[in-house]
């Protein structure tokens, strides 16, 4: 088996570790939809900690010093920190990497081939429907899927219990 520290001093290697496992998460993340990320269950939760585990040393590979874990920490941070600024400078990436919200239902009428690719079933739509405060999927003008996995459901009557929030708000001196 190949080692890379014998091109590379021993924290270049870690460093360079954590930021190969640091992408292969985040294509890895993209790839399995929006949805996942507002709907984290304990499934996901046990996923997300075996996958933590299971990485560590290939980030740090035999070293588990406190030395070795500060740096891939520190890369990891790093890596992080110009991702997001490259996201925040560069809006195309931001697509690239988050995707683009999705409408799933437009004046009352589902979009099926939508809800497939994200792969949404018709209950978990109407699921969140209801837990927005919508009665009927008929009721919406517009839902869509946004870029962190959550749905946003316009439509009149939601418009109007806002609006009549928003004034109990202000007559209550809290807006």
């Amino acid at each position: 088996m190949f080692y890379l520290n014998v091109i590379m001093p021993f924290p270049a290697e870690i460093i360079l570790r954590s930021v190969v496992v640091y992408l292969f998460i985040l294509a890895a993340i993209r790839l399995f939809g929006k949805k996942e990320f507002s709907q984290l269950t304990i499934i996901d939760l046990v996923f997300i900690l075996l996958i933590s585990n299971s990485v560590q040393n290939a980030m740090v590979g035999s070293d588990s010093s406190l030395w070795g874990g500060l740096v891939a920490a520190g890369s990891l941070f790093l890596t992080n920190y110009i991702l997001k600024f490259v996201i925040y400078r560069f809006r195309f990436m931001d697509r690239f990497f988050q995707g683009e919200p999705i409408i799933l239902v437009h004046e009352g009428r589902i979009l099926d081939k939508n809800l497939k690719k994200e792969r949404i079933s018709l209950e978990e739509l109407e699921l969140s429907a209801r837990e927005h405060g919508v009665a009927s999927i008929k009721d919406v003008n517009l839902a869509i899927l946004e870029v962190d996995g959550n749905i946003t459901f316009l439509s009149d009557s939601y418009h109007k219990h806002s609006r009549n929030k928003r004034r109990a708000h202000k007559s209550m001196g809290t807006m």
